[in-house]
């Protein structure tokens, strides 16, 4: 017996807009982040999914609020799928990083996962705390199909963690996951995992 996972970022924000890093900071959707929520509603109104757990941060929470009205589904909610708290990033972008600690950012852009931003929480703990949480998750829904809404950077470690690959190569392996787009998972009971799919849109036109 498995469970399917299909994992969903949250919408745009308006510091993602800006390529700013928003980890543990509570940034509202813009309206394009709202409409990718809206999306998502869409999708998962015409497929079976049986529960819907997210991230405590609002962001994560209003791109799942559609799903949970379309499915008749109040969410769960996990603390261990909160963003990585990024340190001295919060807010930033890279090239601003990059020009204030030129050494730093070679050495994250070599290996993030070894290397994080000043301040910020280890890659490997955040990949640790939210892979567990998956597995948590899947154990609580065999047989049945559960959305998880969260974060770019905390699954880009755990897909990594859940598949054997080292976590140091998360930022060339998924360069990005898309907004509100989905990642379908099959977990076994023995919590071997399988990638299924990878960034599917829900969205027709969205590239």
């Amino acid at each position: 017996m498995s469970t399917t996972l299909l994992l969903a970022r949250h919408g745009q924000t308006v510091w993602h807009d800006e390529n700013r890093y928003a980890g543990v900071s509570d940034i509202p959707l813009t309206p394009v982040g709202r409409a990718q929520a809206e999306a998502l509603g869409q999708w998962v109104a015409t497929r079976p999914v049986d529960a819907v757990w997210t991230s405590p941060l609002s962001r994560a929470v209003a791109t799942a609020e559609p799903a949970c009205r379309a499915l008749g589904l109040v969410p769960s909610l996990d603390p261990d799928l909160r963003e990585c708290d990024f340190g001295v990033v919060e807010g930033r972008t890279l090239a601003e990083f990059a020009a204030a600690y030129p050494t730093r950012a070679e050495a994250f852009r070599v290996d993030p996962a070894a290397n994080p931003f000043p301040g910020a929480e280890d890659p490997r703990a955040a990949a640790t705390r939210g892979a567990a949480a998956l597995r948590r998750i899947a154990a609580a829904h065999y047989g049945e199909r559960v959305l998880v809404v969260a974060h770019n950077t905390l699954f880009r470690l755990v897909l990594c963690t859940l598949l054997s690959i080292p976590a140091r190569e998360y930022r060339r392996v998924f360069p990005r996951l898309r907004n509100a787009a989905i990642t379908e998972l099959r977990v076994g009971i023995t919590g071997s995992t399988a990638l299924l799919s990878l960034n599917v849109p829900c969205e027709p036109d969205q590239p």
